[in-house]
């Protein structure tokens, strides 16, 4: 299995690089963990549509050796950390190559939406871009503990 974080935008706050890295350096190394981080598109002359579909083939170049694409996306299927657990227990069992893609500021372009094999939702609530990629990495780290019986995921 492998799994590759694509989320738009290099520059994050440090405190959110700071939680994103300590999340990393728990992963296992069977994981296959990656990040994958497309410059966010200038605004410059452009209208958000525009910057959206920019970025969208940023993300579709970079998960282009995934067999399996997840994107997150505010009207995405809400799953709870156990569904997130079986899901990766799915890919693993399966060898797939998952590419989870987070879009830039102004969310994904529909062809992302259409080409995705599944959307997922982080939350209800609107969440800050740089905060919904150290969201993900946490669930997935805490959908691994769960899997390993590690006492991190309790109940």
């Amino acid at each position: 299995m492998k799994i590759n974080l694509i989320a738009i935008g290099k520059k994050m706050p440090d405190w959110i690089q700071t939680g994103i890295t300590h999340y990393q350096k728990q992963l296992p190394r069977e994981l296959n963990f990656t990040l994958t981080t497309p410059e966010a598109q200038k605004r410059k002359g452009k209208n958000i549509e525009q910057i959206k579909e920019l970025e969208g083939e940023l993300l579709i170049k970079a998960s282009a050796s995934a067999n399996l694409i997840v994107a997150f996306d505010e009207h995405g299927k809400q799953h709870s950390t156990k569904e997130i657990a079986k899901a990766m227990k799915d890919w693993q069992q399966n060898g797939d190559s998952v590419a989870l893609l987070i879009g830039g500021a102004d969310g994904l372009s529909n062809t992302i939406k259409q080409q995705a094999h599944q959307l997922w939702g982080l939350s209800n609530l609107t969440l800050p871009h740089s905060i919904a990629r150290l969201l993900a990495v946490e669930q997935i780290y805490r959908a691994h503990s769960l899997l390993t019986n590690h006492p991190y995921h309790r109940e």
